[in-house]
Order: C-alpha cells, then sequence, then structure tokens
C-alpha cells in the first residue's frame, strides 16, 4: 500500500519535475535533450547478457570506473549498460567508455517507466553505487528475478533519520536488494535498522580508495604544472567542486593569501557547469585576474585564479596543486571526494559540512591529513600557514596519501560479491 501512495504522488508531482527540467536546462541545455529515456523511451538494448550499472553523477561514474573495468575482463561476453540522472554524468560515461558501452539516462521512479527501462534492457544484474533506494525499480527488478547489488552503500544518520519518516516503504523497496555492500559497520547498521536483514549485507569499505593516477592524467597534470611554474606563479592550491554560497568566501581567502604571496594562484573548480560563467563574472567583481581553463592558453603570469570550466579534468588539475580545499562542506551539501587530492599527497581542506563522505574524513582526520575549517577566513588561515611551513605540509600530504593506500582493496571485495550474484 505504501508503494502504491508513493507511485500516485510521484505521478502528481511529473509536470513539477519535467517544469525543473525545463528550468535547468536555461543554464544547462543539456537537460532537454534525451527526456524521453527517463520514461523508459529508448532502443532495445539487443544483448542476451547484460549488466546494468548505475552511478547519479560524475562523483560516483568516476569512481566506479576501475570496477567497471575489472567486470568487462571478467564477463568478456556481457553487454554493459551504465545509466546517470545528470548531464555531467552522461558527459563523463561518454568520456570514460565512448561508445563501448550503452548508455542512457536512468528512469524515473513510475512503474510504467520502469517497466519499458527493464523490458529494452533486459539487464542480468543491477549494480547502483552507493545510496539511490527507488522502490519501484527495484521492485520491478525483483519482479522479473533480476538481483539488485548496492555497492559502495552508505547512509549518513540524516539520511537514515529521513527515510524512518517512510519506515514501511523504506523496509519494502530495501527488501528487494539481494545484496547491500556497505562501505562502514556504521552504514551497514543503519541499513539494518531500517528493516535489511544480516544475509544482505556485507562491508567492503570504500571502492574510492582503490582510485588510480593513470598515466594520461599524471602527464596533464605535469603539463599544467609546467605552464604555471613558466608563468612565475606560487604558490597554487585549489577549490574543487565548489557550490553556490562558496566562492565568495573562497576568493576572499585567495585575497589573503595573495598579500602576503603576490604570486600565488587559485585554481577554481565550481561543481556544475552552468555556474562556470557566474563563478567567472563573480571573480571578476572580486577584482581579481581569472583566465579560464577552457580557452586552453597558456597561463598568464598576471591570472590570480585559473576557473576550471572544463569536464573531467578535476584530477589532473588537482595533480597541479599544492593544497586543496573540497568543496561542498561550507554549505549544507555533504562534501565530495576528498580521496582525489590525497591521492597526490596533497593536504586537504574541507568545511563542516562533510556527512556524505563521513568515514572517509574521519580516516583523514585520524591521520594527521584533513583539516576542517569553517569559514573563508579559516581557509584563508590555513592555506597560509600551509604554504609558510613546508614540513607541516609535506607531513599532512604524505599522511593523505598513506591513507590512500592502507584502504584499497574495496574492490576486490566488491567484485567477490558481485560474482556471487553472477556466476
Amino acid at each position: 500500500m505504501s508503494r502504491f501512495l508513493y507511485s500516485v504522488f510521484f505521478y502528481l508531482i511529473t509536470p513539477l519535475v519535467l517544469l525543473r527540467l525545463v528550468v535547468r536546462g536555461f543554464s544547462a541545455p543539456a537537460y532537454w535533450r534525451r527526456i524521453g529515456e527517463r520514461f523508459g523511451y529508448f532502443p532495445v538494448l539487443h544483448s542476451p547478457r547484460t549488466i546494468w550499472l548505475h552511478s547519479v553523477s560524475v562523483g560516483e561514474t568516476i569512481a566506479s570506473a576501475p570496477l567497471v573495468a575489472e567486470l568487462r575482463r571478467r564477463y568478456p561476453e556481457h553487454r554493459f549498460l551504465i545509466t546517470t540522472m545528470t548531464p555531467t554524468g552522461s558527459e563523463r560515461v561518454r568520456a570514460l567508455y565512448g561508445e563501448s558501452v550503452y548508455h542512457v539516462y536512468a528512469p524515473y521512479d513510475l512503474p510504467g517507466s520502469v517497466a519499458r527501462f527493464l523490458t529494452r534492457s533486459h539487464p542480468e544484474l543491477a549494480v547502483i553505487v552507493e545510496t539511490e533506494i527507488w522502490p519501484n525499480t527495484l521492485a520491478g527488478c525483483a519482479k522479473r528475478g533480476i538481483p539488485v547489488a548496492l555497492i559502495n552503500a552508505r547512509l549518513s544518520e540524516r539520511s537514515a533519520r529521513g527515510y524512518q519518516r517512510i519506515a514501511p516503504l523504506a523496509a519494502g523497496a530495501i527488501g528487494n536488494i539481494r545484496k547491500i555492500i556497505a562501505q562502514a559497520p556504521a552504514d551497514a547498521a543503519r541499513f539494518a535498522a531500517l528493516g535489511a536483514r544480516q544475509d544482505q549485507l556485507a562491508v567492503a569499505g570504500s571502492i574510492k580508495f582503490d582510485i588510480e593516477i593513470d598515466a594520461a592524467t599524471e602527464a596533464a597534470a605535469q603539463l599544467l604544472r609546467q605552464d604555471i611554474v613558466q608563468a612565475g606563479k606560487t604558490p597554487v592550491w585549489i577549490a574543487a567542486s565548489t557550490h553556490d554560497g562558496e566562492d565568495a568566501p573562497l576568493l576572499a581567502a585567495h585575497q589573503q593569501l595573495l598579500a602576503v604571496y603576490p604570486q600565488a594562484l587559485l585554481i577554481l573548480v565550481p561543481r556544475h557547469p552552468e555556474r562556470f560563467d557566474d563563478v567567472a563574472k563573480l571573480t571578476q567583481r572580486q577584482g581579481l585576474t581569472c583566465q579560464r581553463r577552457s580557452e586552453a592558453d597558456p597561463l598568464q603570469p598576471h591570472t590570480q585564479v585559473l576557473l576550471g570550466d572544463t569536464m573531467g579534468e578535476l584530477m589532473s588539475l588537482c595533480g597541479a596543486a599544492d593544497i586543496a580545499f573540497v568543496g561542498g562542506s561550507l554549505v549544507a551539501n555533504g562534501g565530495h571526494n576528498m580521496l582525489e587530492p590525497a591521492a597526490w599527497g596533497l593536504p586537504v581542506l574541507t568545511g563542516d559540512s562533510d556527512f556524505n563522505f563521513a568515514a572517509i574524513s574521519e580516516k583523514l582526520q585520524e591521520a594527521g591529513a584533513l583539516q576542517k575549517v569553517a569559514s573563508g577566513d579559516e581557509v584563508g588561515a590555513a592555506v597560509l600557514q600551509l604554504v609558510a611551513d613546508q614540513d607541516l605540509r609535506r607531513q599532512r600530504g604524505d599522511a593523505a596519501r598513506a591513507v590512500v593506500e592502507a584502504n584499497r582493496g574495496a574492490l576486490a571485495r566488491v567484485l567477490h560479491e558481485l560474482s556471487v550474484l553472477l556466476d
């Protein structure tokens, strides 16, 4: 009954969902395209054996890339279908895999949309990255005998409280998941509190620790670093995956740094492409000289802010910096992946809002690799301290890299659990 009421409600708000797509399309026109896919309309996937992997957006798509590569190696007879919810995630899929995988947007969680999607794709296994609990999608898979694995699963206290408010619906949805492979014991315990059985649960750690810096990324970072050195810019720090409300205080922090180190460079990377132009204008209003990465020009000596307005370059941009701030954390967004700069051996700064990466944040803090800052002023003070104290910067950077190395192995554990469902 709870799922029926949920479906009725979803159908009623569908016009509002479409209106939101239209509104978002004014700043990011890609939202206006391929809308039919969101309702399950796309060409039938003619493949006798298909593995479906769903990653919401860019972060999950990048994190799951090593998993996809290993699954393709182990199961060469299978076709891979990868779905996302956002255009940026879609672009990342295309950049990573080209035409070697089939890609469409995931269907809205409406019974008809889900049925059309499953009929056209007929997957043998569904793998959902992190925490996407869609009642109708999970029920549709269960009805067709399609096992579902929720991998790299995390459930913050905040999210768990939200699901508790709809406990019957959440418990029914979770009951349709064959395996929940959690990042940490605390995540598994929260799933259990929502109704997950012990035989459904496994703890594997985070596959994000299995991050690899490939040769192409390392080469791109080195080229950018050479460009920065030739322009005489030093020190260099990056503010990665920033959200609305963070850029102004971060630019103010950079002005603090410039007052002491006039040749300092900030690499500022907004999380969402539709904000690139606004952030460029904000930088200019703050009286700072901004150069856009998309222009592909050599870095100019007078440039104070390099705006990372390209897609898929964040990892290499991190590799060109000395210090990293990870955004989505000065505002109540829950933060973003701190392991990308950590893998490069950078000291990491983040705001207080990091509930999306609580376990990773805790590990980095315990190792002395991560410092929390609550405001733009604190960011500026922390960056100044790290610039002035080379030993401290090296110590924290080494600790960050050590955390990444010490926690690898989740990918192998996830692959083992998936093999049970496939073999």
